[in-house]
């Protein structure tokens, strides 16, 4: 393909090929330890991580984080539009920051987080992330089958979880370049039916500017759906050098960390405004007689969007098959990542091929977003917010390690990435994680929980505001750096 070229300047040497690696060439699904020989596979240098986010983003999942706004908070229009645009922009800043490690040292994001957490501790992270993994991507396949179902009332939630987790499964089966190639390419007649989605809903005249609230539950809406939309954006916090690893060694940071942000920022705002503004139709009348609102009840994103290409007959239910199938380019490196994480555990998990894992992390999500469907609403919040709280505190140890203890890309010594005795022992991160968590807990307003400082932010009848990845972030980095100098001192590393 024209837009790949063959990368050089390795960070890592290449590591030796096993015969287990040669067996699973003809799927791409190489067996790993978690560095990368940039020798040997291709990447964009000219069009770098921007294209690959573009695409993973420009989805109806995203689409979907902008009708919580009114749907679950009960915001107005322009107040859902200001959280939307500040926590995502603060979301993304962690995801394009790590992305620079990629080129940098050549190692996966889990590997890298060795630096951080250990050898031994980074294993918990790493099963947090897969659980993160797998849990988005059902997540997402449920938004996908809702668009299904609107097309055709007869297409059950499960046929269309099925269709979209296969779709994924097949593409991730065959390794990363076939997964980046699919991306490059994904995003445009994604992005072409949003803009007829778009030009459609203008044309009606349906829009309503719905007033901002006011008073404390205000307060609470507008923090609790930061962290809804925060979670979504920093999602990919946890894998983001995964897919910067084959660029060269000299690959300006500021041109990987730009082009990441542009490749997250644009979608994430173009379709979550579009969300929140397509929302605000099924006010109309207090959403008597009203086909969006009675769309939104009957397949809920899907049923909402339907309603918008109503007018454009055969072609609109076309519009909605794409909008579907966009899915996949989102669960593609949630799936794909499964399969680098799991290796991080140890030797035995390096030895299974990735397309073993691949299948076994799609076969879990089916089992998660299958009976989800009827409840997508509540699981995307949740789910959200515990992307979000986890990624906080994760993000706010790396930081600390990154800016306070090792002063720059120069306080590494990427070849030491598989050596325990020269990796540090864990401990202050792993109890400044804890710490993390007791933040999280106190900060967090959720259904089942609502913690003692959360309750004091908005209304206490409205369960107070959610404040839990802020305070977890500040729980964690705080420790950290009051901890890590103990341990360096009694241990040495």
């Amino acid at each position: 393909m024209p837009y790949l070229v063959k990368a050089s300047n390795m960070a890592i040497p290449p590591m030796p090929k096993s015969s287990d690696s040669q067996a699973n060439s003809t799927l791409n699904s190489e067996v790993s330890n978690g560095s990368q020989s940039r020798s040997e596979p291709m990447t964009r240098i000219s069009t770098l991580a921007a294209w690959c986010w573009l695409a993973a983003n420009m989805v109806s999942s995203s689409f979907a984080i902008g009708v919580l706004g009114k749907s679950t908070f009960s915001l107005g229009f322009l107040d859902a539009i200001l959280v939307c645009l500040f926590f995502n922009l603060l979301g993304v800043m962690t995801v394009c920051f790590f992305s620079c490690f990629g080129p940098a040292f050549g190692l996966r994001q889990m590997v890298l987080s060795r630096f951080w957490f250990g050898w031994w501790a980074v294993r918990a992270i790493a099963v947090l992330n897969v659980i993160a993994c797998v849990g988005w991507s059902a997540a997402n396949a449920i938004v996908g089958a809702q668009l299904l179902n609107a097309v055709n009332g007869d297409v059950p939630g499960y046929a269309g979880i099925l269709i979209i987790s296969f779709c994924t499964l097949f593409i991730t089966f065959a390794g990363y370049k076939i997964v980046h190639a699919y991306e490059y390419w994904s995003w445009i007649p994604t992005c072409i039916v949003f803009f007829i989605v778009l030009g459609t809903f203008a044309h009606s005249g349906d829009f309503v500017n719905i007033p901002m609230g006011v008073g404390l539950s205000e307060i609470g809406s507008c923090l609790s759906f930061g962290s809804t939309v925060y979670g979504f954006a920093t999602g990919w916090t946890s894998y983001a050098a995964d897919y910067t690893v084959y660029q060269p060694k000299t690959q300006s940071r500021r041109l990987v960390f730009f082009s990441a942000w542009l490749g997250l920022i644009v979608p994430l705002i173009f379709t979550q405004f579009l969300g929140i503004a397509v929302m605000s139709a099924t006010s109309i009348g207090d959403g008597v007689n009203n086909k969006y609102a009675e769309g939104y009840a009957a397949s809920s994103n899907g049923g909402l969007i339907a309603a918008v290409l109503e007018p454009l007959g055969g072609f609109g239910k076309f519009c909605l098959v794409i909008l579907a199938l966009s899915i996949i380019a989102n669960n593609c490196p949630n799936i794909y990542s499964v399969s680098l994480t799991l290796q991080v555990l140890g030797e035995r998990t390096q030895r299974v091929p990735r397309f073993i894992w691949t299948f076994c992390a799609t076969c879990v999500s089916l089992a998660i977003a299958i009976p989800g469907y009827s409840h997508f609403e509540t699981i995307l919040e949740n789910f959200m917010n515990l992307i979000a709280y986890w990624l906080a505190i994760y993000s706010g140890i790396a930081i600390s390690d990154h800016f306070v203890f090792r002063r720059g890309f120069a306080g590494y010594c990427p070849d030491d990435y598989n050596k325990p005795h020269k990796l540090p022992l864990g401990i202050a991160a792993s109890v400044a994680f804890c710490c993390g968590v007791a933040g999280v807990v106190v900060g967090m307003s959720q259904t089942w929980w609502v913690g003692p400082i959360a309750r004091h932010v908005g209304d206490p009848a409205f369960g107070g505001g959610d404040i839990g990845f802020e305070l977890g972030f500040a729980f964690a980095s705080t420790s950290y750096c009051i901890l890590r100098p103990i341990e360096k001192r009694y241990v040495g590393r």
